[in-house]
């Protein structure tokens, strides 16, 4: 109600999902993840200057592959809208059933291309409190391992992972039972831990957005979960509040916790939140709205590691609003998004 609600994005194409345990060496022996672009047809998506964007560019993405549909069928207009999302980089969500092999084919691929894979992490227990994302692993020796998966297929190779968006504004807001909350507190901690194990992973704690209660009531919570051992928490994941309100809110929960730094979801940020409709699903696929700043590591706040497209534009939220299931590509969505975004170049 608070925070994400639906943005699950692990719900990806059949074919994605079926080859991504050989996605590195398949974008590869494709020549897809270099800077260059050798294809006649442009519809090839190349990646973002590394200075200020060191994220990976999946060249196929929902988005990268509506662009080439957009073009196949003479759309090009359409296709340079939609371009404004295939060429920057956005998270990818991992799935629950095969974990190892998705984060070594995200993190080979990054790695080759010379850049960091962006990775969100949404399979909690009980997850969602029962919303169009609920699910999550069966128990929490299942998650712990699913965690591991993860841990193995990233190794020493770059990442950067977002960690369980709204888990813990779940606790706070009590739709999650008492009776699971220890658990979850141990097992935010423990992925902490296990993922910062690694030599080349940066870890960030979701925590909430600017229209979600106050810092003082998340602090403690963050605390509890090992964000001191996490390079920070993360701000506006799947949410639509501007980046200076953003900011501000980072900038009053990092106060609270000694200065930790934090990211931003800027992805779908452009024309703030949405103000009509039910007030409890404001957040679920609302019209009007546009892509925020693009991708960078260049922010306006020296506590702001990067903003990022932690959500992938485009997806639905849920099936609301005439929407498809949460994660799915909605590319009527899509272009409303990118049209609304003049200032976003691919």
């Amino acid at each position: 109600m608070y925070g994400m609600r639906g943005a699950l994005s692990c719900a990806r194409a059949a074919g994605v999902r079926a080859s991504v345990a050989v996605l590195g060496a398949a974008l590869l022996a494709a020549g897809c993840t270099s800077g260059g672009d050798d294809k006649d047809d442009g519809a090839a998506i190349t990646q973002q200057p590394r200075e200020a964007d060191p994220f990976w560019v999946n060249p196929d993405s929902g988005a990268a592959r509506q662009v080439a549909a957009y073009l196949k069928s003479g759309k090009k207009a359409e296709a340079e809208q939609i371009r404004k999302i295939a060429g920057q980089p956005t998270g990818e969500w991992i799935g629950p059933e095969n974990p190892e092999p998705e984060a070594r084919g995200f993190t080979e691929a990054a790695d080759k291309a010379g850049r960091t894979a962006l990775l969100v992490l949404y399979n909690i227990p009980h997850r969602d409190c029962g919303q169009y994302s609920q699910g999550g692993a069966a128990d929490g020796d299942a998650y712990r391992a699913w965690v591991d998966g993860v841990a193995r297929g990233i190794g020493d190779r770059p990442a950067t992972v977002v960690l369980e968006p709204d888990a813990l504004l779940h606790l706070v807001d009590g739709c999650t039972p008492e009776e699971f909350q220890d658990e979850r507190y141990d097992l935010l901690k423990g992925a902490v831990e296990r993922l910062k194990s690694l030599k080349n992973t940066k870890v960030y704690v979701d925590a909430g957005n600017a229209g979600w209660g106050h810092p003082d009531q998340i602090f403690e919570p963050l605390r509890r979960a090992g964000v001191d051992r996490a390079d920070g928490f993360a701000v506006n994941v799947s949410n639509f509040y501007s980046t200076r309100d953003s900011l501000a809110y980072g900038r009053q929960l990092s106060a609270k916790l000694g200065g930790t730094h934090f990211v931003v979801d800027t992805s779908r940020n452009g024309n703030g939140p949405y103000d009509g409709g039910d007030p409890g699903e404001r957040w679920c696929n609302p019209p009007g709205r546009a892509l925020g700043e693009t991708p960078t590591t260049s922010t306006a706040d020296p506590l702001a590691d990067a903003y990022l497209w932690v959500k992938r534009p485009g997806e639905s939220d849920g099936t609301c609003k005439g929407g498809p299931k949460a994660g799915d590509w909605w590319p009527d969505y899509a272009l409303k998004l990118a049209r609304a975004s003049s200032g976003v170049n691919g």
